[in-house]
């Protein structure tokens, strides 16, 4: 009797293990704005900004508080509101987005109201995980795995990425529909499609990225990326190729990016002791202030909480006996993934600048909703995992 009601025990069914991470990510993130604020002031005073960095984070664990009280069948009816709702702001945006903004960006991203700007693109990527995950869930439900069944289902979820990847290529805004490109590739890579179809996909994943590769790094090759791309993604293109050689604005903020990390060597340079300016400090390159404040050892353990996090998601996953469920929370890993690889790879030059934030330490009310919403989900995974312990895998 006493092991029943320890299992029903509220504490038991909280995910501390993603918890904990993401309140530690937070207080990075409050230090690193106000470090990055101090030498600054385009976002404001230091204390301003880490103050609204700390409003969107009330306002945001609110929101996870209730989203882990939703069931799965709750979440399955709901996810094509959800993102019939992303889809409409999408649409919207380019009409309605913030001039200025653009003007600076090149991007039609945002729509700002008063001090608060928005980017409804950050709140799609998890509506769309829920409605691809619903797809893919209907479909295994429906149909038996062979080929002709699974190239349907990779049919399937083009048609649901395709007005996703089309309005954020009309902003545009090349950096996030790569994040839902790797969405749609993990939730397709567990959705138990033959590797007969997985093996030659990847093999043609390589060749285009070598083919990529090819024409950043010549100068024929980059004539042509400039008849395909915007200038300002081809200035990105070009100074990832060669920060120290481009005059561009992306180049300088790259090369001012490696040169703090550098500076922090090992252990840092310490509290409040930026001595290398970054533009856009506070948001994209937030991983240079860390860097250069903490250093290697800083940078390494930054890394060690992430991977902390997403081993604890991968772990929950696992557990889940729900399909629905599992689809749901590969691709909010997936999502979390490549935001880090991405973010910090482009601070350090292993990557071309997209534009794409740090998950949780970045400045910003979008891109922190965005990655609480899948935080939410995955809490609520834990919370009702008891309720499907012994259902049949996908049953609600």
């Amino acid at each position: 009797m006493a092991k029943v009601q320890e299992e029903n025990n509220w504490y038991d069914r909280i995910a501390w293990g993603v918890i904990i991470p993401v309140v530690l990510l937070s207080f990075v993130s409050f230090y690193s704005i106000y470090n990055a604020s101090s030498n600054d002031s385009t976002y404001g005073t230091p204390v301003k900004t880490v103050v609204m960095q700390i409003v969107w984070y009330v306002i945001c664990w609110t929101m996870v508080a209730f989203i882990m009280h939703f069931d799965a069948e709750q979440i399955f009816k709901l996810a094509p509101y959800l993102y019939g709702v992303g889809l409409v702001l999408l649409v919207l945006v380019l009409f309605l987005y913030d001039r200025s903004t653009a003007a600076s960006s090149g991007a039609k991203s945002w729509f700002v109201v008063g001090p608060i700007s928005f980017q409804p693109s950050e709140v799609m990527k998890p509506a769309y995980i829920l409605q691809l995950a619903r797809v893919v869930r209907e479909h295994n439900q429906r149909y038996a795995h062979n080929l002709k069944n699974d190239w349907l289902l990779i049919g399937k979820v083009i048609a649901w990425f395709l007005p996703v990847g089309i309005l954020l290529m009309l902003q545009p805004d090349f950096g996030t529909c790569l994040v839902f490109v790797a969405i749609t590739a993990g939730i397709l890579l567990v959705s138990g499609i033959s590797w007969a179809i997985i093996v030659p996909v990847f093999v043609l994943m390589a060749v285009v990225g070598i083919t990529a590769i090819l024409l950043v790094f010549t100068k024929e090759g980059q004539t042509i990326l400039s008849h395909y791309f915007k200038t300002y993604q081809l200035e990105r293109i070009k100074s990832w190729s060669d920060p120290s050689g481009a005059t561009s604005n992306s180049a300088y903020q790259l090369w001012q990016s490696m040169k703090a990390i550098g500076s922090g060597q090992v252990f840092g340079n310490g509290w409040n002791n930026i001595k290398v300016y970054v533009p856009v400090r506070n948001s994209d390159m937030i991983f240079s202030v860390i860097g250069e404040t903490f250093g290697f050892v800083g940078g390494v353990s930054l890394i060690g909480i992430y991977l902390v996090l997403i081993i604890q998601m991968v772990k929950i996953t696992f557990d889940t006996k729900n399909a629905f469920y599992s689809y749901v929370s590969t691709g909010i890993i997936m999502m979390i993934l490549f935001h880090v690889f991405e973010n910090i790879g482009m601070s350090i030059d292993l990557l071309p600048l997209t534009g794409v934030p740090l998950p949780f330490v970045s400045q910003g009310g979008s891109a922190l909703l965005g990655n609480m919403i899948g935080v939410g989900l995955i809490l609520s995974m834990k919370w009702h995992n008891k309720d499907y312990m012994f259902s049949t895998a996908g049953d609600f």
